[in-house]
């Protein structure tokens, strides 16, 4: 199993590449946001911090193994700027897992950039990675995300009760998850689709 995607990848209004040294700015307008941060498994990153995670794993643009992850950044396609990145984590070769996780900058909110550039990585994962299964874990308490995944038509499939302690308190994680053989009828799939057109 092995993705190495053409770029950029297009969608209806955004398109994704891979993140570069010159998207500092942009990810520190968003990525040192401690209210972004609040419900990501991560605290709000320090300039340094971005620097040297783009001259590593956040520049990444293919996955050979498991492990990996391949995070690209959407890039407004009438401005081009960056608004947000998504990430394909390839969890397990074996069981043919992986991961979706997406941060986006907070003014493009409720534009739908979210759900075209995450549809594009489910494509990704389902059609050219040729993986089995791609879940979401959540915070309970990020709604907003949520419900980005129940429209992407990723079934909730679990709610774990206070299963891990997240940024100094107990707090509950939500897991949707889709299959392969479920991508082609899912809303994801169909706006995917529409995009190619």
């Amino acid at each position: 199993m092995h993705l190495r995607p053409s770029y950029p990848i297009s969608t209806a209004r955004v398109a994704l590449r891979p993140l570069r040294a010159d998207d500092l700015g942009a990810l520190l307008a968003y990525r040192s946001d401690a209210e972004v941060c609040r419900y990501l498994p991560f605290e709000p990153m320090t300039r340094q911090e971005l620097a040297a995670r783009l001259s590593g794993d956040l520049s990444r643009d293919e996955i050979s193994d498991e492990g990996q992850a391949l995070t690209l950044g959407v890039i407004e396609r009438d401005t081009g700027r960056l608004v947000g990145d998504v990430v394909l984590f390839f969890r397990s070769r074996e069981h043919a897992g992986g991961e979706l996780g997406y941060v986006f900058h907070p003014e493009v909110g409720g534009r739908g950039y979210a759900s075209e550039a995450c549809a594009a990585v489910l494509a990704l994962a389902f059609e050219d990675l040729g993986l089995h299964r791609v879940v979401a874990r959540l915070d309970a308490r990020n709604d907003a995300s949520a419900r980005l995944a129940a429209r992407l038509g990723m079934r909730l499939e679990a709610h774990f009760v206070h299963n891990e302690l997240f940024k100094g308190e107990w707090s509950d994680e939500v897991v949707f998850a889709m299959l392969a053989d479920e991508w082609p009828d899912s809303p994801a799939h169909s706006q995917r689709a529409a995009s190619r057109a």
